[in-house]
């Protein structure tokens, strides 16, 4: 019955979708404001539909009842309560259930707190999301049913694939999805803008808020995957130029782009249709994401193999979202009022900047992943495109970025100084050329450019200070009262710092990583010892225990430094249900530097191959997400963006507030 309940739960989804996608439009269309309310009720009953399904869904794996299909592929009785909750998700057709899910949550949000919103424009962009909504729940329902039946239950389920029992699923894919789908907001405001054919310093205001939580959510997800794919795959990498993990960054270049084009829109009344344009790309690009990992036309450890039907359903769906939205861009945009004016030198000639080169930096990774997939459609020939390509190209893209970040919040609105900002950066451009020099003195081997990459990061840091230092005063007022001002910033001015200086971290990280990353790749047997980085490991023995659902082959390595002792334990797993191993990466942590180990196979001799790294600053990569994250979490707290815009006249009908 649970099976059936939560089937029957998703048929009335879509079936309160299609009326959310419809009724509020006819209401706008004749001003009728019940009609136009009807929105609201039903993305709310939407909501709570769905999750009944997702919940039916859970219950499902957490009893193991394989007399459902999706639980029989991807649950075993002996997996541990929390890989059967995180199966869920780890599979095609939960997955999609959990996007519907986040798509719905979002949907729901905007009906609870958008009351502020004026009625016409929130029942245009609930209705864009039933839209949306629909297509996805017909979707599930007609080739990806998670809720299918067995005629003949068997005893047993088939497990959930192994590289997949990992606390990271946990939070990485729910992640990722209220990045991607969150997206799905700024969409329906677009769509919404161009229909009523009007857009303004409010209508950014409202949609600034929902792109910055889409943005922290996503820029999580994406460290989160980096960091699981590190430990968990046993490669010792953090970046493949996976056509999958291209697929998440795309969206998220674009997302920063919107972030930094709407405000200046809200600031400055100016880049409207470019902020609308932005807006529909970001979410084409995270549709674009879902069609590569669901349509089968990619080979990854992301990927998961489906059926042709599905490609083609979610390519239809592909094409009338992003063709249909584009469409409408291309006949309502001229219709746009255009905003203000404003001198290339000033605050919005360098979130112009920005935008240009995030833009082509997303654009250079988008012709990098579907050019040999075109290539192979239309001559049959294969062709790859890796780590080079994407490293020329995106790499250049960045770096003058970078340069120009920390001028941006120094230079004033309309029209700014530039030798007075590049004045007020003089120290920052020291303490980057010290930290070159130093480095150039210091290191041997790697990359002749390592250094200035570094240089370029502590620039970016001390930009992102000295902006704040500038703000507050410091070295020119009494330090008390700079601490009062500081205490007096608004929050996402602290957001801007604590996000730009997570840039030149996480690039630190990178630059240390790849240029000075020390290893010993080789066969050990007990008693062996390997020295990396003035690190002695002793590999003292080699054992075997029985986990829940899998057989695990433990190394035990003694790790000397100096007169420290460490333990590392290293370990395989063979899942026998699916006939498949999995490496369990050692880490030992040294401040931001990682001693790395992970296992191969057992010669017939007895010794073992045995991969052992040492990285330097390697976890900066993974702290200057979570800083730009935490930027991100300031600026979506501040008063200013939690209290939206102005409730309009009650005077003025079209524009009347939602009730």
């Amino acid at each position: 019955m649970i099976a059936e309940a939560g089937h029957y739960a998703l048929v009335l989804a879509l079936a309160l979708a299609l009326i959310q996608s419809t009724v509020p439009i006819a209401g706008a269309r004749w001003g009728d404001h019940a009609l136009m309310n009807v929105a609201r009720s039903t993305a709310l009953a939407q909501l709570l539909f769905v999750g009944a399904s997702f919940t039916a869904l859970t219950m499902l794996h957490v009893v193991s009842d394989f007399s459902v299909v999706n639980v029989f592929e991807n649950s075993h009785s002996a997996k541990p309560l929390l890989y059967k909750i995180t199966g869920v998700w780890g599979n095609h057709e939960g997955s999609m259930l959990l996007w519907v899910l986040i798509l719905a949550l979002f949907g729901g949000l905007v009906a609870a707190f958008g009351n502020n919103l004026p009625l016409s424009l929130r029942a245009h962009v609930l209705a864009v999301q039933g839209w949306i909504a629909g297509a996805f729940y017909l979707f599930i329902l007609v080739t990806s049913n998670p809720f299918q039946r067995i005629a003949s239950p068997p005893i047993e389920g088939r497990d959930l694939n192994p590289v997949l029992q990992d606390i990271g699923l946990a939070v990485h894919p729910p992640m990722l999805y209220l990045g991607y789908v969150g997206f799905s907001i700024s969409f329906s405001f677009a769509v919404a803008a161009l229909i009523e054919g009007r857009i303004d310093a409010a209508w950014a205001r409202w949609v600034r808020p929902w792109t910055l939580m889409a943005w922290i959510f996503l820029t999580l997800g994406i460290a989160m995957g980096s960091y699981w794919a590190y430990y968990e795959l046993g490669w010792g990498g953090w970046w493949f130029w996976d056509p999958v993990e291209n697929a998440s960054l795309m969206p998220w270049l674009a997302g920063t782009a919107l972030l930094h084009s709407a405000v200046v829109m809200e600031k400055r009344n100016a880049l409207k249709v470019w902020t609308i344009l932005l807006s529909i790309l970001t979410f084409s690009l995270s549709l674009l994401g879902t069609f590569l990992v669901r349509s089968g036309v990619l080979t990854s450890v992301h990927a998961f193999a489906t059926d042709p039907a599905r490609g083609v359903f979610i390519l239809l769906i592909l094409c009338l979202f992003i063709g249909g939205s584009l469409s409408l861009y291309a006949w309502r945009a001229s219709t746009l009022k255009q905003g203000g004016l404003f001198a290339p030198i000033s605050r919005e000639g360098a979130l112009v900047l920005n935008n240009l080169f995030l833009t082509s930096a997303c654009a250079t990774v988008f012709i990098g992943t579907l050019y040999p997939l075109a290539l192979e459609v239309l001559t049959g020939d294969k062709i790859s495109v890796g780590a080079p390509f994407f490293n020329l190209t995106f790499g250049p893209l960045f770096v003058p970025l970078l340069l120009a970040v920390p001028f941006g919040p120094l230079l004033a609105w309309k029209r700014g100084d530039l030798f007075g900002a590049a004045q007020r950066l003089t120290a920052a451009g020291v303490v980057g050329l010290v930290a070159i020099a130093v480095l150039f003195a210091w290191t041997h081997g790697g990359a002749t450019l390592a250094p200035l990459a570094i240089g370029l990061a502590v620039f970016v840091i001390a930009g992102a200070i000295t902006d704040l230092a500038e703000r507050i005063g410091l070295f020119r007022v009494p330090f008390t009262s700079a601490i009062a001002r500081a205490r007096g910033l608004p929050r996402a001015t602290w957001g801007t710092v604590f996000a730009h200086a997570g840039m030149g971290v996480a690039l630190i990280g990178i630059v240390c990583e790849t240029t000075w990353n020390s290893e010993y790749i080789g066969t050990m047997k007990p008693n062996d010892v390997a020295t990396v980085a003035g690190y002695q490991l002793k590999l003292d023995e080699i054992t075997q225990r029985q986990g829940p659902n899998f057989r695990e082959m433990i190394a035990q390595f003694t790790v000397r430094d100096g007169e420290t002792l460490q333990v590392m334990t290293p370990s395989k797993r063979n899942f026998t249900t699916r006939g498949s191993s999995t490496t369990e990466a050692a880490l030992l942590t040294r401040g931001a530097s990682q001693l790395y180990i992970s296992l191969g196979d057992t010669n017939a001799d007895g010794a073992i191959a045995v991969r052992i790294y040492h990285k330097p600053l390697v976890l900066l990569i993974w702290w200057g997400p979570v800083l730009m994250a935490f930027g991100g979490l300031l600026s979506l707290s501040d008063r200013r963006l939690r209290v939206g815009a102005p409730k309009p006249a009650k005077a003025a009908r079209a524009l009347q507030p939602a009730e």
